[in-house]
């Protein structure tokens, strides 16, 4: 479990002190990693058991607590949001789903916290236990400047709790000057780490990021509960895999690119991106997208049931969607963040490696969202195996 940070944003057109951390991305399906996986929820209440209320458009409360990923939000939006409405934001951070839900459930409605950032599987989770607090839409018009494709998703088709903060997908990079032969897919990433990235070859450290390597290289559809897929996956990781590993990395862009540190990197797209550009030597780097099939994860804005300052968390929700905050949160964070034609306003900007940020129809027709099942377990079982037998 990561620490966590409280950061005040100032008002002034200082820089914010927000400290890049390197956290994973990614605590995608790992709840049983981080809480027990019968783990129950606890709906939240105010101490003395009453309901909390809701946002009703009243006047804005003077603060606004967010607990979201490590340094996820352009620092001069967050900055913009104080200087233009007045509340003024705190940061804290954390580096898995699990470890959110484990400490508003720890808190037992007194965390504190207004806005959350989960990952779009999770959220039934979240709203059948009572940790989400409805969203007044009446109060977020600026979700009209959403997308429609990255609005309704399964988990919450009515974006009655959730509105989308930004999505991505999983796929790796390589060094082109230790691997001079062109790599395309799972299977060539597989290859590549038992020969010529043997000893420097890292995955993400997820249980589900993992297993998804072996499910998606090999047809086998990555949510698979059939017991002879998890095995074959066990041993195929474990034997054949775990031997060549140099390290459980999931955020290769803050320094192993950059450092050159390994050369076949499992990673998400916009870390990726950030990595390569911070290169000094970009060009020897190549990004690839996991084929034939990779994921698309979705990270949604949402407000704690116990949230103290509802009005400003949905002031503040309505205040980055505007269109204006767009390029700028997009460029920051390396991940699309859902607004209508954001594409075109990057471009336009002159915004770098766009490829590893916006995908065509038929690249994103491979992605798979991903769901919580029964599997979960053997998952982080695997996850803690493949660790030990790579030496980690």
């Amino acid at each position: 479990m990561s620490s966590s940070h409280d950061v005040r944003i100032l008002t002034s057109k200082a820089a914010a002190p927000i400290v890049r951390r390197e956290l994973s991305r990614r605590g995608f399906f790992a709840l049983a990693a981080g809480a027990g996986t019968t783990m129950v929820l606890a709906a939240c209440t105010s101490p003395d058991g009453t309901p909390l209320p809701g946002a009703t458009g009243g006047a804005l409360e003077n603060a606004l607590s967010i607990y979201t990923w490590g340094d996820y939000d352009a620092p001069e939006v967050l900055e913009q949001f104080t200087t233009d409405l007045g509340p003024k934001i705190t940061l804290d951070s954390y580096g898995s789903n699990e470890e959110m839900i484990a400490k508003l459930v720890a808190a037992k409605g007194t965390s504190g916290y207004d806005i959350i950032v989960p990952t779009g599987v999770y959220i039934p989770q979240l709203i059948e236990n009572g940790l989400l607090m409805p969203l007044n839409r009446d109060l977020i018009p600026n979700i009209e400047y959403v997308d429609p494709a990255y609005l309704a998703r399964d988990w919450d088709p009515e974006n009655a709790y959730s509105i989308c903060k930004a999505w991505g997908t999983t796929g790796f990079v390589y060094d082109t000057t230790v691997i001079d032969r062109e790599l395309t897919t799972w299977n060539d990433f597989l290859d590549a780490a038992q020969n010529e990235a043997s000893g420097r070859t890292s995955v993400l450290d997820d249980p589900v990021e993992i297993t998804g390597i072996y499910y998606w290289a090999n047809g086998i559809d990555w949510d698979t509960t059939d017991a002879a897929d998890i095995d074959a996956a066990e041993a195929y990781l474990i034997e054949n895999l775990a031997p060549h590993l140099a390290a459980f990395d999931s955020y290769p862009g803050g320094a192993a690119i950059p450092q050159a540190t390994h050369a076949l990197m499992q990673a998400w797209n916009g870390d990726a991106r950030l990595g390569i550009m911070n290169s000094p030597e970009p060009d020897r780097w190549k990004w690839v997208l996991g084929a034939p099939a990779t994921e698309l994860w979705m990270d949604n804005w949402a407000i704690s049931a116990s949230a103290p300052h509802p009005e400003a968390a949905h002031a503040f929700l309505n205040f980055v969607l505007d269109p204006e905050f767009a390029v700028a949160q997009l460029d920051y964070i390396g991940y699309h963040t859902g607004a209508k034609d954001v594409e075109a306003q990057a471009r336009e900007a002159g915004l770098e490696m766009l490829d590893l940020v916006f995908f065509t129809p038929e690249q994103l027709a491979t992605m798979q969202d991903g769901e919580i099942n029964e599997a979960q377990e053997r998952n982080v079982e695997i996850w803690n195996k493949l660790k030990a037998a790579a030496g980690a």
